[in-house]
């Protein structure tokens, strides 16, 4: 009986064995930051959902786009996070496929900045974010991106430097609020030029501004809400101004590689991340701003993230497409007339 049963153990072990070795796996391509929330918000558990694993390779949205381009004949990766331009230039190299959004069960409920920023369904938004003015509130009022050229401010200011996600998000609103009509922005870039001696830095990362106002440098910053979280914790006198003008910002979205050897997993991780529960605990962690408008916050988290309906609506994005078309222009036009 013994015999018996050790036989049995053996087989079955044996049967186990492939099985296990086939668990399938789904390579995700993600930006670098907050990896280890996201493995505890999200990855696990949809792989305790799907009995699947999830390997991600990480890097800024650039250099992963390049890595794509480089494996278009084998692709590794089966779904990736990108800054929205960066997805729209895999689009055009034919780098991504189009996502059916019928299988989304989740797309509903996203607001509509985000369903379809690409064009044709080839990416979905799965957070976003809104960028304006932070300032020290007993030191000056900010009720436009006009104000930013207040005599009070020279010699106070930081602003983001042309190279960063930043830079072309300052000469649109800049652009906007001195009445530019060209697609060159060439009158934001003007007027950026005209107070450029009285500028502290033209920084390369927001995590300096921390410093620069804790020190008193500066009184005033044009910066992404992802860096309020950080700038509150200096407990100074910071606000964070709603021009007149509005908000501009960026969005990131979720993207299928064409080639993919796991839609249908990809599918479902893409709807997992949409879902209401996931975006709540990413949201509640602080990772990312909610596009799922279902999302119910805490005023003290809805404070520090970019939330709400009325947000939503009310963000003054730049195209990808404008972006591409135009941003070898701007960078031109900056080093020319502000980085001289």
């Amino acid at each position: 009986m013994r015999i018996a049963l050790g036989i049995a153990v053996a087989l079955a072990s044996a049967v186990a064995a492939p099985a296990s070795a086939q668990q399938p796996t789904l390579v995700l391509s993600a930006f670098g930051v907050a990896q280890d929330q996201l493995r505890k918000d999200l990855y696990a558990p949809f792989e305790a959902k799907c009995g699947c694993k999830i390997v991600v390779e990480v890097g800024n949205s650039a250099d992963r786009l390049a890595k794509l381009e480089a494996r278009k004949a084998n692709p590794e990766v089966d779904i990736a996070v990108m800054a929205d331009v960066n997805a729209l230039e895999a689009a055009n190299k034919g780098l991504i496929d189009p996502i059916d959004v019928s299988k989304l069960t989740n797309y509903d409920k996203l607001y509509d900045v985000v369903k379809d920023p690409l064009g044709n369904k080839m990416g979905v938004g799965y957070t976003y974010y809104a960028t304006s003015i932070i300032y020290r509130s007993d030191k000056v009022k900010i009720e436009s991106w006009t104000d930013l050229w207040k005599p009070e401010l020279k010699g106070r200011l930081a602003l983001p430097n042309i190279t960063t996600t930043q830079g072309p998000l300052l000469l649109f609103m800049a652009d906007r609020a001195f009445g530019g009509t060209t697609p060159d922005f060439a009158t934001g870039i003007n007027k950026v030029s005209e107070i450029k001696g009285g500028v502290v830095t033209f920084y390369e990362r927001a995590a300096q501004l921390a410093q620069l106002f804790q020190q008193d440098e500066i009184w005033a910053a044009v910066t992404g809400r992802f860096n309020w979280p950080l700038l509150k914790k200096l407990n100074m006198p910071l606000a964070w101004a709603t021009p007149k003008e509005g908000l501009t910002g960026g969005l990131n979205v979720l993207v299928l590689t064409k080639g993919s050897k796991n839609k249908e997993l990809a599918m479902r991780f893409m709807d997992e991340w949409l879902s209401t529960e996931a975006q709540t605990r990413l949201a509640m962690s602080q990772v990312d701003s909610p596009a799922n408008k279902e999302v119910k916050l805490p005023p003290e988290i809805a404070d520090v993230l970019t939330y709400g309906e009325d947000t939503a609506k009310g963000l003054k994005l730049i195209p990808p497409a404008q972006m591409l078309a135009n941003r070898e222009a701007w960078v031109s036009g900056w080093n020319s007339k502000i980085a001289r």
